[in-house]
C-alpha cells in the first residue's frame, strides 16, 4: 500500500482504508468490462436476439430502462443515505443484489429475449447504485487539493480488477473453442466468473471502509423519487458550476457510454474481429485506462481539472475520426488505445470535478444527481447509436460519427464551468439550502 500519499488524505484517513475503497473499484469494473463492453453485448445481439437486424437497438433500449430506473430512484436513495448515514450498508445491498443478477445472465440463451433483458436492467441498475455511493466516499477520504489524485488510485485500481476479470474469462474462452464449444456454452460461464470477483473483491472493501457520515436527524422527508430528484436539484441552485458541469456530463458521458457498450459490437460488425479478438482488444484498451486514470490523477491536480479534462475531450474526437475513417486493423487498434487512454482519464476527472464542487454536508445526495447526468448520458448515447443503425441499415461507422458529437458539445459546455468560483461556493457552508 505504500502507493498510497498520506499527504493526499484527510487527517485521520488510513490508507487501509483507502485501499479498501479502491478495491471496490477493482470489484465492479469486471461487470462493465465483460457484460457491457466485451462479452455480454455482443453475445445478446448475436445469440440471444438470433442476429436480427433490430437486436443493437434492443440492447440499447435495455440498457436505457435500467439507467431510467437509476434516474428515477438514486436522488431518494442518495438522500436517504445521507440522512440515515448508511452509504456503507446501501452499498453492501447494492452489490450482493448485483452479483445475484450478474449471474442470472448465464441462464439466458438463444431467444431468451425477456430474461436476458430483465437481468441486464436489474444488474445494471445495481451497479450504477453502487457506483454512485462509492463515489461518495472520495470527498470523506481525500484532501481537497488531492481528489483527482485519490480518485485516479480508484480509477486505476478498477482497470486492473476488469483485465483480471476479463482475463479469466479470455482463458476459459480460448479452452473452451479448443474443445469446439459455442458461444450457449462459454459465454453464461464468463457471467459465473464475473460475479464471483465482483463479490469476492468488494468484501476487501467492506472490511476495510468506514461509514464516516452522521445521521442528519433534521434532514427533511422524501415522499418520492421524484419529489427526491426535485428536492436535490434545489438543493444545487446555489451552486451553479456544478449545475453547468453536470450538463457537461450529460454530453461527454454519452459518448463514452456508447464506447462502453458498444465498442465490442462496433469491433464486430464493422471490422469483423472474432469473440477473442474483441476480448482481447479490450483487455489492451483496459490496460491503457489503468495507466491513463493513474497518471492522469496526478497530472490533473497540477494542470487543474477544467483543462485537463479538456485534454481528455480533445483525444477522444481523435479517437472518434480515426475509428470511423479506418479500415485498417493497426488504426483501430490505435484508436481503441486511445479510447483507453481517455475513458480512465475523463471518468477520474469528472470524478474529481465533481468532488470539489459539492457541499460537505450534501455529499450521496448531489453524487446522485452526478450519477442522473451520467445515467442519463447513458440513455441518450447508446440509444442514439442504436437508432442510427437501425435506420442506416446496420451502419456502425456512421453510427460512431455521431458519437463524436457528444464530445465536442460537452467541450464547448465544459468552458462555462468557472472552477474558482465553484469552489468557493462548495466550500461555503453559510449558502442556503432551500
Amino acid at each position: 500500500m505504500a502507493i498510497f500519499d498520506d499527504s493526499a488524505l484527510k487527517p485521520g484517513v488510513a490508507r487501509r482504508e483507502v485501499f479498501g475503497w479502491a478495491m471496490y473499484d477493482f470489484a465492479n469494473s469486471g461487470y462493465t468490462t465483460v457484460v457491457l463492453t466485451a462479452v455480454f453485448n455482443v453475445y445478446f445481439i448475436g445469440v440471444v436476439a438470433n442476429g436480427a437486424g433490430w437486436g443493437t437497438l434492443a440492447w440499447t433500449l435495455a440498457l436505457s430502462a435500467s439507467n431510467l430506473l437509476v434516474l428515477l430512484l438514486m436522488p431518494a436513495l442518495g438522500a436517504w443515505a445521507d440522512a440515515h448515514a448508511a452509504k456503507r450498508r446501501l452499498l453492501m445491498l447494492a452489490t450482493a443484489a448485483c452479483v445475484a443478477t450478474t449471474g442470472a445472465l448465464a441462464l439466458t440463451g438463444r431467444g431468451d429475449l425477456w430474461l436476458a433483458v430483465a437481468a441486464i436492467v436489474l444488474s445494471n441498475f445495481f451497479y450504477s447504485v453502487g457506483e454512485s455511493l462509492t463515489a461518495a466516499f472520495l470527498p470523506e477520504l481525500a484532501r481537497h487539493e488531492a481528489m483527482g489524485k485519490v480518485s485516479g488510485w480508484g480509477w486505476s485500481f478498477g482497470y486492473f480488477g476488469g483485465m483480471l476479470s476479463l482475463g479469466l474469462c479470455l482463458a476459459y474462452v480460448l479452452h473452451a473453442q479448443a474443445q469446439g464449444q459455442a458461444a450457449t456454452d462459454f459465454v453464461p460461464v464468463t457471467m459465473l466468473i464475473t460475479a464471483t470477483v465482483y463479490g469476492a473483491a468488494a468484501l476487501v472493501t467492506f472490511a476495510l471502509l468506514k461509514e464516516r457520515a452522521q445521521p442528519q436527524r433534521t434532514a427533511p422527508a422524501k415522499s418520492s423519487a421524484w419529489a427526491a430528484l426535485v428536492g436535490s436539484w434545489r438543493q444545487a441552485q446555489p451552486y451553479t458550476d456544478f449545475k453547468r458541469l453536470l450538463l457537461c456530463a450529460v454530453f461527454y458521458q454519452a459518448g463514452i457510454a456508447v464506447v462502453i457498450a458498444l465498442a465490442a459490437v462496433y469491433a464486430d460488425q464493422a471490422m469483423k474481429f472474432s469473440q477473442s479478438e474483441t476480448m482481447a482488444l479490450v483487455f489492451v484498451v483496459n490496460i491503457a485506462a489503468a495507466v491513463g486514470a493513474f497518471a492522469f490523477g496526478y497530472w490533473q491536480d497540477r494542470l487543474g481539472h477544467k483543462p485537463a479534462l479538456a485534454m481528455t475531450l480533445l483525444v477522444w474526437i481523435a479517437m472518434v475520426l480515426i475509428a470511423a475513417l479506418t479500415e485498417s486493423r493497426p488504426m483501430f487498434w490505435l484508436a481503441a488505445t486511445l479510447a483507453g487512454l481517455a475513458m480512465g482519464s475523463s471518468q477520474s476527472g469528472g470524478r474529481a470535478m465533481a468532488g470539489t464542487l459539492i457541499p460537505a454536508a450534501r455529499l450521496a445526495e448531489f453524487f446522485g444527481l452526478w450519477t442522473f447526468a451520467v445515467r442519463l448520458a447513458a440513455i441518450i448515447g447508446p440509444v442514439t447509436y442504436g437508432l442510427v443503425t437501425w435506420l442506416t441499415h446496420n451502419n456502425h461507422r456512421l453510427a460512431i460519427l455521431a458519437t463524436g458529437s457528444f464530445f465536442v458539445i460537452g467541450l464547448a459546455l465544459l468552458q462555462r464551468v468557472n472552477m474558482q468560483r465553484g469552489t468557493a461556493a462548495g466550500l461555503n457552508e453559510s449558502l442556503p439550502f432551500k
